[in-house]
């Protein structure tokens, strides 16, 4: 059944509002919200769409209210949200998959939109695709491949006794899979092939495009590639994928994590390492291509130097964790500074190919691998087209990133917030009433951390005080 069938036969909520289009819906944090429904009321969502409780817009990672759940005035042109009313999901069909390991069931994205019509102002799908029509417009599409790590281990004990069960529960406990500390060996993957080649199958049978499985560095580390694809679908491929590991490792015992440093003994940190390129827009060509010798076109130093300049403020986006700034040390294969360098693995900007290389492009290796794969890629466009816009230089390249003067990367979600505040840039790409809500989120959280006493502070002090 084609969108345009659909919208043509139909009186409902979707047909009244003309919203057949290519619109999914995730939540703030990345996190993938739903609702399971029986196969007649899901053709009658095709029409009328699903109500939905939008109480979710108002929940920091763990579920707790960051506004007075009932409060008027909440957030500043969203007065949709008082009261917590229940809003409209709209299922987008060429979204449609069947889900591999559950027995006849499909999945499906869907946007957010209040009962008016209007698009909930915080879905960050939203915020990509308007980032991607501005692109498109000045005559360019990204091309964006993935590049994401993340451990996998052995499910121990999910803690599920009630005095477990809080908000956020007690972490379950778990043990390594493999030793690690033999980068790329066949051997240590081999050690798990059975469940890495489950994770394969079902990947595949998703339609996400796999390219490689690569053993890394810590016990149980893995990095998963993805082949170039248009920016959306990049975004909806991180989105899928992640879900899709969690659920499957879940369901054979094992307890698969993003986050990007974890509270273990001998486990590295993880990243996501976004590899973008811009194709042109009336011919396809690869934008970044250099000419005359040159490794880089004149429009790649552009983009180089927009997301240099817009570095610090947009960590909130690739980086919203706070966890995720540990990474960010010396020689730790993580970049410290805001840098660009040609093959160099410190530099948070990575430049990839050779004069006149149809491949050529820029890996930005910053990103925490629970970022919001909308956000990190709209963090991207924004900053990239400023630098087009602009003629930015983004200066020499760096040859020891690590030891560079240049700026450094904030060292805390704090730091990253208050870059974020002072900046004005990103109010007006992506609109002050969502990046305000943003801040306001990420304030909340980095309160609740704030107010937690940690087991360095109950070593460093509690006997000698």
């Amino acid at each position: 059944m084609t969108e345009t069938k659909v919208a043509q036969r139909s009186t409902g909520f979707i047909a009244q509002h003309e919203l057949w289009d290519d619109e999914q819906r995730d939540d703030q944090h990345g996190i993938v919200r739903g609702k399971t429904l029986t196969v007649p009321e899901f053709f009658h969502v095709l029409e009328e769409g699903k109500d939905f409780q939008f109480v979710t817009s108002i929940f920091d990672t763990t579920n707790h209210p960051i506004v007075p759940p009932f409060g008027a005035g909440n957030f500043a042109g969203v007065p949709e949200l008082d009261g917590l009313p229940d809003g409209i999901l709209v299922p987008d069909p060429l979204t449609f998959r069947v889900v591999p390991w559950v027995e006849k069931t499909g999945w499906i994205l869907s946007d957010a939109y209040f009962s008016s019509g209007r698009e909930h102002p915080f879905s960050t799908r939203g915020v990509l695709r308007r980032q991607l029509d501005e692109l498109r417009a000045a005559g360019y599409d990204l091309v964006a491949g993935l590049e994401i790590e993340f451990y996998i281990l052995r499910l121990e004990d999910p803690m599920l006794r009630p005095e477990d069960c809080g908000y956020p529960p007690e972490a379950p406990k778990v043990t390594a899979l493999q030793h690690g500390f033999q980068y790329l060996t066949e051997s240590r993957g081999d050690e798990i092939d059975d469940l890495l080649s489950l994770l394969r199958d079902h990947l595949l049978a998703l339609g996400l495009p796999l390219a490689t499985i690569e053993d890394e560095w810590g016990p149980g580390q893995i990095e998963f590639t993805f082949a170039p694809d248009d920016g959306l679908r990049a975004a909806d491929s991180a989105l899928l994928f992640r879900n899709a590991v969690k659920q499957i490792c879940r369901r054979h015992g094992y307890h698969a994590t993003f986050m990007a440093q974890l509270a273990l003994p001998n486990f590295f940190g993880t990243g996501w390492h976004i590899h973008q390129s811009l194709s042109e827009a009336d011919r396809g060509g690869n934008a970044f291509c250099g000419e005359g010798g040159q490794r880089i076109s004149q429009t790649a130093a552009q983009w180089i130097g927009g997301l240099l300049e817009h570095a610090l403020p947009g960590c909130v986006f690739t980086t919203p964790t706070i966890t995720g700034y540990k990474r960010y040390r010396p020689d730790s294969f993580a970049p410290d500074h805001v840098t660009w360098a040609v093959e160099n693995r410190a530099a948070m900007l990575r430049v990839i190919g050779n004069p006149g290389s149809p491949s050529t492009h820029v890996e930005n290796r910053v990103g925490d691998p629970a970022a919001n794969p909308y956000l990190f890629l709209a963090s991207q466009v924004a900053s990239g087209l400023d630098g087009i816009r602009r003629n930015l230089d983004p200066g020499t390249p760096a040859e020891e990133p690590y030891l560079a003067q240049a700026a450094r990367l904030p060292a805390s979600l704090m730091d990253a917030v208050r870059e974020l505040e002072e900046d004005t840039f990103f109010a007006q790409a992506f609109g002050a009433t969502f990046v305000d809500y943003l801040i306001q989120l990420k304030k909340f959280e980095i309160g609740r951390f704030l107010q937690h006493v940690t087991d360095w502070e109950h070593r460093e002090y509690f006997e000698m005080y």
